[in-house]
């Protein structure tokens, strides 16, 4: 079976790719719809946030605590070089999307002075690089193999 052939690193890369998007579909389409309701954008709310957080946690907890229960040995190994060096590649390339998207919401923020958009793009932004850290982590497993 496919997953049986694939590292615990992967299949958590692939869990967290899943529970980012998820949950974070959930948080901006309640913000859109919220928005629709309101004729404007919403500004940032602390309980869609709180939300949003419970979701991902919940998401990525049971599906490690089932993942390593289902392989405790494999769950429990340290990373090896190789490993170490596909996060540290991964993370690096991840970064640039993060800084690219930061300074595109300051700019942005210099033109129309809305700091809900600036919270929204920042966020979204946040998003976008960990979970492109995550697929870049799994390309890096493919190409190695």
């Amino acid at each position: 079976m496919f997953l049986r052939e694939m590292s615990f690193q992967e299949k958590s890369a692939w869990i967290m790719i899943l529970a980012l998007i998820i949950s974070g579909f959930f948080y901006f389409s309640g913000v859109v719809h919220l928005s629709m309701s309101l004729g404007s954008l919403v500004p940032p709310l602390l309980p869609s946030l709180i939300k949003y957080t419970v979701t991902l946690v919940i998401i990525s907890a049971v599906s490690h605590i089932v993942m390593a229960a289902m392989n405790p040995k494999e769950a429990n190994q340290k990373l090896d070089e190789r490993e170490r060096g596909i996060f540290d590649r991964a993370g690096h390339w991840s970064g640039f999307i993060l800084g690219f998207g930061v300074v595109m919401a300051l700019g942005g923020y210099l033109f129309s002075y809305n700091g809900d958009i600036m919270f929204y793009t920042i966020l979204a932004t946040l998003m976008l690089a960990q979970i492109a850290e995550y697929v870049l982590r799994i390309v890096f497993y493919r190409k190695m193999m």
